[in-house]
């Protein structure tokens, strides 16, 4: 007897179907088998469905029916992992996994969790295939099932036949082609994180023009104008004025070099990320030492990321780790940018914690970014960040790192 070569679930060659087998062996028992076991699975699949979208959208008045659907659609997912699963086993089926849904609800709130699992393309192509399912399957169950007894010769054939249209389906509808509609939420889901970013440093820099430089410079204006006055009957007390009305002219000069420096430091610019992690480490209150090994220069806005993230990871170390040293290390590795910053304080730090550390990671994630957090209590406090390497010409831009990759990262 011959047998079939496992078919794949990708494109070309492997793609084809091999021909129709005349012998009942093992794979054609398989193919009988799954086409038997069709009825019960696809009965189970589409009363699930219907039972989970009839109480969603009855709920959906309420402030529950959002999540009964959300939560719907991931048991939707299981199914069709079981279903694929089924078609790797029975039908010799080489087929990927879809990515594991993105859910951000720590980070993101309730809100962009539901909104997430309501649009999970996965789930409704399970739901879909759920629904066609239901008379393929029911007619599939009935040929196979007749055939066993009465056109017993040609069943190798009929099955090779049926089954061929439940691989179409399962490739159509089940396999790992969403990589591109998954990217594209990500990217949604990244922009909202990053204007929600920029929209609060742009409310930062104006509370600290409003409540800053710019009340010294009306209080200054005011202090000029009553020196003015009293300059022709006193002239004396006009010259103090004028000297103090000088110095908050300093004071003013020097919060606007604060909050200019706040925005984008010149010596950044200028010298780049070694030099101006040097001088932020200086101005911290616990000692640190920097230490930079970089080929060469990122792109910018690469550079400024990992600036202000080792800016507030310093802040952070300041007001809570009650820490006697700290150090910063930061290097190049398979294209990507990596920072660690290490404290011997007393631990304890937590993504959830109140300490702008979830900010920090969800401003990463943004841009393809991983922040990871071991801070035990007693200390020490290891972060580690890591960022695309973007080389500040086009032509040294490293390929884009796919998600599956970020995932293993993770998980490691």
């Amino acid at each position: 007897m011959t047998e079939s070569t496992p078919e794949s679930g990708g494109a070309g060659d492997d793609d084809r179907l091999p021909p129709a087998r005349s012998a009942f062996g093992a794979q054609t028992w398989k193919e009988i088998a799954y086409l038997l076991v069709n009825l019960p699975m696809v009965i189970l699949g589409f009363v699930y469905v219907v039972g989970w979208l009839f109480l969603g959208t009855g709920l959906s008045v309420t402030v529950v029916g959002l999540p009964v659907l959300a939560i719907g659609l991931s048991g939707a997912r299981l199914l069709g992992r079981w279903e694929r699963g089924r078609a790797r086993w029975l039908l010799r089926l080489r087929i990927d996994e879809p990515s594991p849904l993105r859910h951000r609800g720590v980070r993101g709130g309730f809100f962009l969790w539901l909104w997430t699992g309501l649009k999970d393309p996965v789930g409704w192509r399970t739901v879909l295939y759920s629904f066609i399912r239901l008379p393929w399957g029911i007619a599939t169950f009935t040929v196979a099932f007749t055939a066993l007894f009465v056109a017993w010769p040609v069943l190798p054939f009929i099955a090779r036949v049926l089954t061929n249209g439940d691989r179409a389906m399962v490739r159509g509808l089940l396999s790992a082609s969403d990589e591109l509609e998954r990217r594209i939420a990500e990217l949604e889901s990244d922009r909202g994180t990053v204007v929600d970013t920029a929209a609060a440093d742009l409310r930062r820099i104006e509370r600290d023009l409003h409540d800053g430089a710019q009340a010294r410079l009306v209080a200054l204006a005011m202090d000029l104008g009553l020196a003015k006055e009293k300059l022709p009957e006193d002239p004396d007390t006009a010259a103090r004025m004028v000297d103090e009305a000088h110095g908050e002219v300093k004071l003013a000069l020097q919060e606007l070099r604060d909050l200019a420096r706040g925005i984008h430091p010149a010596i950044l610019t200028d010298r780049g990320l070694g030099p101006a992690l040097s001088t932020l480490a200086t101005r911290c209150t616990t000692p640190v030492t920097t230490t930079v090994h970089l080929p060469h220069r990122p792109a910018p806005a690469i550079e400024g990321i990992a600036y202000y993230t080792t800016s507030e990871l310093l802040q952070n170390i300041s007001k809570h780790a009650h820490a006697t040293h700290a150090t910063i290390d930061v290097w190049q590795a398979a294209g990507r940018l990596l920072i660690r910053v290490v404290d011997d304080g007393h631990g304890g730090a937590r993504l959830d914690g109140g300490s702008g550390l979830a900010g920090l990671a969800a401003r990463l994630d943004a841009v393809d970014g991983l922040f990871t957090l071991d801070s035990p209590v007693g200390g020490p406090t290891t972060v580690t960040a890591e960022l695309p390497w973007r080389d500040r010409t086009p032509d040294g831009t490293p390929p884009h790192r796919t998600r599956e990759a970020r995932l293993s990262r993770k998980g490691s």
